[in-house]
């Protein structure tokens, strides 16, 4: 069904011959950068990579610019690391996969997004509410899953060249090879680095990282239909270092000294992933799937005086075994998975190293009438050496009552170990004293996060002026039975960590307009409403740094492709922000004093593309074209070792208005 999606998606060429001679018939079919099934019973977006060229999409976390589904925001002052959202709730909420293989989780919740390069990804899918059991326990906001270019179809050669006004240079370039008619190999090297300092708001301190980073990947493909089987391999090696704090910082004589506050950031990663498939020559439904991953990931820095240092070797197996009963309205997917993590970590050099083991199996029921209703009704146990055994149930529900319309309902429970020191580093570039109140747990002290989700969503699709048009409605809400509290709300000298006291909840509204105004010219809106809210041990409060409403437009048109391919493409983008909750600053001197809300504030993208030849074509835009900046990004800049020293507390861009140019060539 996939493949057969997946044609019908592109351009279609066919010719019609009978006793009467017909002229050759030429059918196209717009391939839309983002789709949504009426069929599919779990709520799930497809990205698909024409979507990821309307923006720079330099790297997976920058990738979600154009799309209404996922948030994305700047985590502190100093990276310019962007942190995405989904429901409301951040990333270590999500499960981030890479083809269906956990991706970014443990070591690299904070940085990982960034270490895959957009042009390696084909397409990305965007689920909702809890994801499949088949792909583990952690699940709890929603999942994205990224597809890397399959071998078997890519082309010969890719060059990506990108440049931009903050001083940021990329170069991606991808070579592949058929080597018969089974075996395909790709080699895709990315490298990016930042040359010069830049102090837009002239606060002392440099709004975007110098840095670099050198990133390689090795893809293996098998594929045989006559035998049934397939395999992918892949080798991935990754080396980040970025550097920020004071414009006079100097690494080689200012590291953790009280000269000029500075900051490293050095990681090196390496991935081992293997998927090997086979599929029964005489049962087409049925087949057999093991999938297998290694990675080590070393990351050393240090913010100011804080020192944080994480090593992670990670071990992971999947089983899985899909069949039908009786017939294939009735489906079902069952299997092992093993996880293992050793954690070496250092805070300020106290050891809170430790190794995680799980084990579970999962068995996952699909009914499907092909007609108005489905459902997917999963189940998985688990042991794991910390959370314990534990039971994780999940249900989706798919009715089309009418035509071109689905309604779909899920609802499920999700568990996770919260590594709250890798997941909140943006805090270490601050003065706040680290302190984990809780201590019976097994966790840094702490218990498990348990939450539970449920959601109800509305699709139509409708003509509207002759014109394609579709809404979407989605409602889900989170549940917190316990939740690892990360507290900013207690002082401005302090983050607090501690197991949910009281109660926590998100809940999350989107509406979503979508309309062919006229042929090639589309607009996208959406309207999210979000009510989060914790009680935290001064009282409850709005999650810090979320705005409770926003809305979101984007407009883009392409003219016709002439026959030897050439082509304009426009794309805008417009995203408004009400206020936020900011953490407690009441206790500061009044210049480091933050008020209780943001302001609201809207930011601009936009980009250009021309297309000269099928092979050839080259892009203008700009981010924040409006030139939105926050005032005060830095609390305590002139005294960066102070008592108020914060760069965590960011609502909105440091940088300001950014321009970039790059040019795409391919060899088919």
């Amino acid at each position: 069904m996939k493949k057969i999606t997946l044609f019908l998606m592109l351009t279609l060429s066919f010719t019609v011959t009978s006793q009467v001679k017909l002229d050759t018939v030429k059918v196209t079919v717009a391939n839309k950068g983002i789709r949504k099934s009426l069929t599919k019973t779990i709520n799930t977006t497809v990205v698909s990579s024409k979507e990821l060229l309307k923006a720079a999409c330099c790297n997976l976390a920058e990738s979600f610019e154009t799309n209404p589904s996922i948030d994305v925001n700047f985590s502190d002052a100093l990276t310019g690391t962007k942190q995405i959202k989904m429901l409301g709730l951040t990333s270590p909420y999500l499960m981030i996969t890479e083809e269906n293989i956990p991706s970014v989780r443990g070591a690299s919740q904070a940085y990982g997004l960034s270490f895959t390069p957009g042009t390696w990804v084909e397409s990305i899918q965007i689920t909702k509410g809890t994801g499949s059991v088949v792909n583990g326990y952690e699940s709890i906001s929603g999942q994205i899953n990224t597809e890397l270019i399959k071998p078997m179809k890519d082309i010969p050669f890719f060059l990506n060249a990108y440049g931009a006004s903050d001083f940021r240079f990329e170069l991606n370039t991808h070579f592949n090879r058929k080597i018969s008619d089974h075996w395909a190999s790709s080699l895709y090297l990315h490298g990016n680095t930042r040359v010069a300092k830049n102090d837009m708001n002239n606060d002392g301190f440099l709004d975007n990282p110098l840095g670099k980073q050198v990133n390689v990947v090795n893809r293996w493909q098998y594929s045989n239909p006559e035998t049934g089987w397939v395999s992918f391999i892949n080798f991935k090696y990754m080396k980040d270092e970025k550097q920020t704090g004071q414009l006079d910082f100097d690494k080689n004589r200012d590291k953790l000294t009280t000269n000029y506050w500075g900051s490293e950031i050095n990681t090196n990663r390496f991935d081992f992933t293997s998927k090997v498939g086979y599929v029964f020559k005489d049962m087409p439904y049925q087949s057999i799937g093991w999938q297998n991953a290694y990675s080590n990931h070393n990351q050393d820095s240090y913010f100011g005086l804080n020192q944080y240092n994480i090593k992670q070797q990670s071990y992971y197996s999947n089983l899985i075994f899909n069949s039908i009963i009786n017939n294939t309205m009735h489906k079902f997917a069952t299997g092992l998975n093993f996880t293992n993590d050793n954690y070496s970590e250092f805070v300020n050099l106290a050891d809170v190293s430790r190794i995680d083991n799980s084990v579970g199996a999962f068995f996952e029921y699909t009914y499907d009438n092909n007609d108005k209703f489905s459902f997917i009704l999963g189940g998985r146990m688990d042991y794991h050496n910390r959370l314990g055994f534990f039971a994780t149930p999940r249900l989706h529900v798919r009715y089309n009552p009418w035509e071109k319309a689905v309604i779909r309902f899920s609802a499920g429970r999700g568990k996770r170990a919260a590594n709250i020191f890798a997941e909140n580093q943006n805090l270490f570039g601050s003065s706040r004293a680290f302190s984990v109140l809780d201590t019976n747990g097994k966790i840094y002290g702490l218990n498990p996060e348990i939450a539970w989700n449920y959601g109800l969503s509305f699709t139509q699709n409708f003509k509207l002026l002759g014109k394609a048009a579709d809404v979407t409605l989605d409602f889900y809400r989170t549940d917190f039975q316990n939740q690892a509290i990360v507290d900013v709300m207690q002082s401005p000298q302090q983050v607090l960590f501690y197991n949910l006291k009281g109660k926590s909840f998100a809940n999350s509204f989107q509406l979503d307009f979508n309309y062919e105004i006229i042929k090639h010219l589309n607009l996208r809106t959406a309207y999210k409403y979000y009510d989060i809210s914790t009680d935290y041990l001064s009282g409850s409060f709005q999650r810090p740094l979320q705005a409770k409403h926003r809305l979101f437009g984007n407009l883009e048109y392409e003219t016709h492709i002439s026959d030897n391919g050439h082509q304009w493409k426009f794309d805008y983008t417009w995203n408004w922000l009400g206020k936020q909750q900011l953490p407690n600053t009441a206790t500061n001197s009044n210049p480091d004093r933050l008020p209780e809300f943001s302001p609201s504030f809207s930011i601009m993208n936009t980009q250009i593309t021309r297309t000269f030849s099928k092979t050839f074509e080259v892009y203008v835009g700009g981010e924040n074209i409006g030139n939105y900046r926050q005032d005060k990004a830095i609390l305590g800049a002139n005294n960066p070792f102070g008592a108020n020293f914060d760069t965590s507390i960011i609502y909105a861009p440091v940088f300001g208005r950014m321009f970039y140019a790059g040019l795409r060539f391919k060899i088919k």
